[in-house]
C-alpha cells in the first residue's frame, strides 16, 4: 500500500485498519475530485471485475456497479442463487475459479467475518479483493463514503464530536468508523440500548444517553436496527425504540444549526429516524448514497493502480 504519482495504490481493500491516514485522505480527495467532474484515466487494456454478493444489498452493490461503469470496467455477472455455491462450493473455491478465469477484481459481501483473510493470503488467487461487508465485521467502502461526507461538510475530522447510535454490536459500519474516526482526531460518543454497547467500543468512546449529546454533536450517525442478526428472543417495539433511542422531531430541533444527520441505510423509518426527517435540511443520507459512487471509484482506481505497477 502506498501513494504513487499522487494516487493511492492498494492491492486489496478489506479493512479500515489496514489503511494509513494518508491513504484514507487520498481516497477521500480522489472521491471528491471525481464528484467535481475530474475525468477518469484511460485504461490501456480490459479490466474484469465481478461483484459477488452473498447477502442482500442495494446501495453497496449498485453503487459499485455504477462506479465500475464510470471507470469503464468490464463486469462479469455473478448470482449466488444460480451459482455452484448451491452445490456446496466454498467461497474460496468460487474466488479461485473467478481468478483462474481472468477476473481482476472481486468485490465481495459475505456473512462470514474476516472471510477475506484466506483469499488475500492465497498464493494462487491473483484477483484483488475489495470487501463489500463481512458479517458484523468491517465495511470499508461505507466507512470511506461516510468520511467523505463528513469531510465535504466540515473540511476536517479533528475536534468534531461524532455520535454513533443504535445497533452497535451488529454494525460493521460502527466498527469501521470508530477505528478510523478516532485515529483522525474525532471525539466519539455511542448511544442506544446499553446492551448493544460492549467492551470492544470502550477504547473509542463513552456510552451516553442520546438526550445528553444531541445538542453537542456535530454529526449524529444512526444505525439500522438489524433484525435479521438478532436471535429473535424478546419483543421489539418500534415506537418504544424510536422514543428512547431515535431521532424524533423534538430532538431534531435541539441539534446544533451546523450539525448533520447520517445513516448507512436502509433506514427503518420511524424507528432510528422519524420518517419526515430522512430528507430534512440537516440530513445527509441522500448525499451519502451519492458519495458512495465516487469513493468506490477511488477505491477501484487505487486497486487498478497497484495492479498496474506490480
Amino acid at each position: 500500500m502506498a501513494i504513487i504519482d499522487g494516487k493511492v495504490s492498494l492491492q486489496h481493500v478489506v479493512t479500515m485498519e489496514s489503511l494509513t491516514n494518508e491513504e484514507v485522505l487520498g481516497l477521500i480527495q480522489r472521491g471528491l475530485a471525481f464528484k467535481w467532474g475530474e475525468a477518469t484515466a484511460a485504461i490501456d487494456q480490459p479490466v474484469y471485475v465481478s461483484n459477488l454478493f452473498f447477502e442482500d444489498s442495494t446501495r453497496t452493490h449498485k453503487s459499485f456497479e455504477m462506479a465500475e461503469l464510470r471507470l469503464g470496467l468490464n463486469m462479469i455477472d455473478f448470482d449466488a442463487k444460480t451459482s455452484s455455491v448451491n452445490k456446496g462450493e466454498t467461497l474460496y473455491d468460487t474466488i479461485l475459479t473467478m481468478s483462474a478465469l481472468g477476473v481482476d477484481i472481486c468485490v465481495i459481501r459475505h456473512s462470514e467475518v474476516d472471510y477475506y483473510r484466506e483469499l488475500i493470503e492465497s498464493p494462487t488467487i491473483t484477483a484483488s479483493i475489495v470487501n463489500g461487508g463481512d458479517g458484523s465485521g468491517q465495511h470499508p467502502s461505507q466507512s470511506l463514503l461516510d468520511l467523505m461526507t463528513i469531510y465535504e461538510e466540515f473540511g476536517r475530522f479533528e475536534g468534531l464530536k461524532i455520535m454513533i447510535a443504535g445497533d452497535l454490536t451488529h454494525s460493521r459500519v460502527a466498527k469501521s468508523n470508530m477505528q478510523i474516526l478516532k485515529r483522525l482526531g474525532a471525539e466519539l460518543f455511542f448511544a442506544g440500548p446499553s446492551e448493544w454497547y460492549t467492551a470492544e467500543f470502550e477504547p473509542y468512546g463513552q456510552h451516553v444517553a442520546l438526550d445528553d449529546i444531541v445538542e453537542q454533536a456535530d454529526v449524529l450517525m444512526f444505525l439500522r436496527v438489524q433484525h435479521e442478526r438478532h436471535d429473535g428472543n424478546g419483543h421489539f417495539s418500534k415506537e418504544g425504540y424510536h422514543q428512547l433511542h431515535g431521532l424524533t422531531q423534538e430532538r431534531y430541533h435541539r441539534m446544533k444549526e451546523s450539525a448533520i444527520i447520517m445513516h448507512p441505510a436502509p433506514v427503518n423509518r420511524d424507528v432510528e429516524i422519524a420518517d419526515a426527517l430522512v430528507e430534512a435540511p440537516k440530513s445527509r443520507i441522500v448525499r451519502q448514497m451519492q458519495n458512495g459512487v465516487f469513493v468506490r471509484m477511488a477505491i477501484l482506481e487505487a486497486v487498478l493502480q497497484a495492479r498496474a505497477t506490480k
